[in-house]
């Protein structure tokens, strides 16, 4: 029996969310940290349809877009996903809407939100990631998930 589908994305109607966040303390300088996670089952893809970035000086003043010292990375199995390659300002700030986004993921990904201090830091202390997206089981891989 075929799974059914939304008409307009593809996604199969049972697809499950993913919701993953952090808010840490800027990394010392040189050094990365992954701010949000989420591994995709192996024979399960999935789509990134949001994610949200924080810093406590774009939370104080909202003309902080611009991140100095700074990279953000949305990666998968270690990739950065284009158009996200690295990026050093604030393009979907948390507590906002933001902009919705169709992010495709492999199968079995590990998908994470990663940034880094280059050194040159300005007056952020804090900083925080969000991913929030969909994962559903790829019937191309055989059989049915959840079977009795």
């Amino acid at each position: 029996m075929a799974a059914t589908v939304c008409h307009v994305c593809g996604i199969p109607q049972d697809a499950g969310f993913f919701d993953a966040s952090n808010i840490s303390d800027v990394p010392a300088p040189g050094i990365e940290i992954v701010l949000a996670r989420f591994q995709l089952h192996h024979n399960y893809c999935g789509m990134l349809l949001y994610f949200a970035q924080f810093t406590d000086e774009y939370a104080r003043d909202a003309t902080k877009v611009p991140t100095p010292g700074l990279q953000w990375q949305i990666r998968c199995n270690g990739q950065p996903r284009d158009p996200y390659l690295t990026f050093e300002r604030i393009i979907n700030p948390w507590g906002l809407s933001g902009f919705p986004i169709s992010l495709r993921l492999d199968e079995g990904c590990t998908l994470e939100f990663a940034v880094r201090n280059t050194g040159s830091l300005t007056q952020v202390t804090k900083v925080g990631g969000r991913l929030l997206g969909r994962y559903w089981y790829n019937t191309e891989y055989g059989g049915a998930p959840h079977r009795l």
